[in-house]
This record gives structure tokens, C-alpha cells and sequence, in this order.
């Protein structure tokens, strides 16, 4: 039988590849074959938060799914410390796409007690991370959220997308301040570390940043084909944010502008 980590990280390959569908198959597979017994039940429930983690991923880049409804089925009490806080981070990665634009002392109070709780340096990183997302786009506390970026850079060794991840929003808050230099040798690395973690979506959604670095400089037809570039390959793999966000650039949407709030809307 195949080792249930095996599966594991071929289903999260194929995730940050943007095949989702065929990681959810790959894990809901595994998942029907392990035995019902309680032998068996630290399996099924990694691989139950696997898929769950899987499902959060194709939330953020698809619009949304059964994610929800993948986590609330994890076994927790199947799980070891390390993935019970796997298991509670992922509810922090979707509670946080729940709230965008408004927010939410629970979802900040949750990051920081996961950063305080990680397991590891790596984990910690990663808490940083949504806690600085949560300082950007639910509280609109910019001065705040880098510190929690540079947390998260300094914890990413080993981790490209954890790296990607950080420098694209220390990018973000370069280009705000009209460092356009260092926002765009921030975001080539953040390009060339999620392509050597292979992450496509996350790829082509860096791409974009780069776009609106050119539409800056006053290269606008250069901005102009590669967001198209973007927006037709984020199509062909299903990344409907990613293409929307393309589209929008096109018509002369900023994508680095915050999230509309749903009064907003």
C-alpha cells in the first residue's frame, strides 16, 4: 500500500499546481480505502485534513467550494498536536476569506493565538503571514502588517510559497510608498520562488503584479499583454479570481487596491 504521506503530498503538488479536482479525487480515494477501525483512524483523519486544505486552496483561487464543509468533517482526535493546529489554521485561511473587507476581532484573535502555539518556526511563519493579511484587509491597519511579513520572510527557509507569499505583500506595501525599484525585485523573487514550488495560480497571479509595475512605468501595452496572458491561462486552469482580477486590470482596475468592503459592494 502506498504510505498515506505519499499521497499526501502528491494531492498537495497537484493543489499548488492548480488541480484541485484531481487532488480532492487522489484524497476522497484514499480516504474510502482505509479500513474502519480505530487502527486506522489517525490515517483517515490526515488525509480527511488534507483534502480539507486542498478545498480551502481551490476557495481562494476558484471563488469558493465545500471547503467549509471538508473542514467541519476532520477527525481532530485523530490528529497529533502538529495537525490539530494544521487543522486550526486552515479554518483561520478560510474564516479569513469569509471576512474580507470587514473586521473581525475573533479571525485576529485566532492568528495570534496560532502564532503563539505553532508547533514550529515554519508554522509560526505562516501565522505571521495571515496575520498580516488580517492587518491589511479586514482591519485596514497598513503601518501594522509588514512587521508581520518580515516575520513570516525571516521563517520561510525550505518554504517557497511561504516565501512567495511574504515578499508579495512586502511588494505591495513598496509600491504603495512609490518604491517601485525594490517592489518590483521583491516581486520578480516572489515569481521565481512560487514557479519553484510549483505553483502555477500563485504564479500567474504574481505575473499580474508585475503588469501593473509596467502600467506604472508607463508601459501600458506591455501591461496590457501580459495581464491578457494571465487572464487566458488562469481561465484555462479554472483560477476564475485570478482571471476576474486579469480582466478587471485590462478595464484599468488597480488589483493592489484593498478589497471592497461588502457595504461597499
Amino acid at each position: 500500500m502506498i504510505p498515506v504521506e505519499t499521497i499526501i503530498g502528491a494531492a498537495r503538488d497537484l493543489a499548488v499546481a492548480g488541480r484541485w479536482d484531481r487532488a480532492a479525487t487522489l484524497l476522497d480515494a484514499a480516504i474510502a480505502a482505509v479500513p474502519e477501525d480505530d487502527a486506522a483512524r489517525g490515517n483517515a483523519a490526515r488525509l480527511a485534513l488534507a483534502a480539507a486544505d486542498v478545498a480551502v486552496d481551490a476557495g481562494w483561487f476558484t471563488g469558493g467550494g465545500d471547503e467549509g464543509a471538508r473542514l467541519s468533517k476532520v477527525d481532530e482526535y485523530g490528529l497529533d498536536p502538529a495537525q490539530r493546529w494544521d487543522l486550526e489554521f486552515a479554518w483561520l485561511r478560510y474564516e479569513y476569506r469569509q471576512h474580507l473587507g470587514r473586521p473581525d476581532r475573533n479571525v485576529r484573535h485566532q492568528g495570534e493565538r496560532l502564532a503563539e502555539t505553532a508547533p514550529d518556526e515554519r508554522r509560526r511563519g505562516w501565522a505571521h503571514h495571515y496575520l498580516g493579511l488580517i492587518t491589511d484587509n479586514l482591519f485596514d491597519e497598513r503601518a501594522d502588517a509588514p512587521a508581520h511579513y518580515e516575520a513570516a520572510l525571516a521563517r520561510s527557509g525550505g518554504d517557497d510559497l511561504l516565501r512567495r507569499e511574504a515578499l508579495r505583500h512586502l511588494g505591495d506595501h513598496d509600491h504603495e510608498a512609490g518604491e517601485h525599484d525594490l517592489a518590483l525585485s521583491r516581486w520578480r523573487e516572489a515569481t521565481e520562488a512560487g514557479a519553484r514550488a510549483g505553483a502555477v495560480p500563485g504564479t500567474l497571479s504574481q505575473q499580474l503584479l508585475l503588469a501593473v509595475l509596467a502600467r506604472d512605468a508607463g508601459d501600458e501595452a506591455g501591461a496590457a499583454a501580459l495581464a491578457a496572458e494571465v487572464a487566458r491561462w488562469a481561465n484555462a486552469i479554472g483560477a476564475a479570481r485570478t482571471a476576474a482580477q486579469a480582466t478587471a486590470f485590462l478595464a484599468g482596475v488597480d488589483p493592489t487596491q484593498p478589497p471592497p468592503s461588502p457595504e461597499d459592494s
